[in-house]
């Protein structure tokens, strides 16, 4: 019995990778994620999580926050997570905030984006994957969750590099990112930033991942 873990990165996956997990990467591209999905969903899959960085929407969060999903906008419908499971959640990771993620095509680059998305939806954070995610968990009945921390802040404009850094298979084009930083050597300043709070992303997440344990803690997956 295993778990779908749904990220955007290659390194997201690698964080979360192991016993009874099966890991679907989206690589910013929802047409390609929910063909992953679909090829991934077999008998014995009990859940389905999305799980990695995330950007804020909220002026409230973090860089390094985590944020356990209630539920999950999708074109202006908010879609509940599972209570059962997202309970559990809070439980194990009473420091993270219960909040509202919705999905996105694309990158949501700028703070303006983020503003106006913020108004227009109300969401506290944004991510490519758990919208997908949440419609291929209702289509086969399969209990949702999303944990997302929070890379960059909503005040914060992505560089230019970070932008284009990410291919369809979750890795970093290396080659776009070296000839944006040569092109527009302005941006290191905020690239060295956004790395900085990607990297407390990053850490908060491992500390999740310690505290739950195998399998995310889904209570419909049994270990025995």
């Amino acid at each position: 019995m295993s778990v779908l873990a749904v990220v955007g990165l290659k390194r997201e996956a690698m964080l979360v990778a192991g016993p009874h997990v099966t890991v679907v990467i989206g690589g910013g591209n929802s047409v390609l994620l929910r063909q992953r999905l679909e090829r991934a969903i077999r008998d014995d899959v009990k859940g389905i999580i999305s799980i990695g960085i995330a950007g804020a929407l909220s002026p409230t969060l973090d860089a390094g926050n985590c944020i356990i999903a209630s539920s999950i906008l999708v074109d202006g419908k908010a879609l509940d997570t599972d209570e059962t499971w997202t309970s559990h959640f809070r439980e194990i990771l009473p420091d993270t905030i219960r909040g509202t993620i919705t999905g996105a095509e694309k990158i949501a680059a700028t703070a303006e984006e983020k503003r106006a998305i913020h108004r227009a939806t109300g969401a506290d954070a944004v991510d490519m994957e758990s919208h997908v995610a949440i419609g291929i968990a209702r289509e086969h009945g399969l209990p949702f969750v999303a944990l997302r921390a929070i890379s960059d802040r909503a005040d914060h404009t992505l560089p230019h590099a970070a932008r284009v850094a990410m291919k369809p298979s979750g890795g970093i084009a290396l080659g776009r990112v070296l000839k944006s930083v040569v092109t527009r050597p302005h941006q290191i300043p905020a690239l060295v930033r956004t790395n900085r709070e990607t990297e407390k992303a990053f850490s908060a997440l491992l500390r999740c991942l310690d505290l739950l344990g195998p399998g995310f803690g889904c209570p419909y997956l049994s270990l025995l």
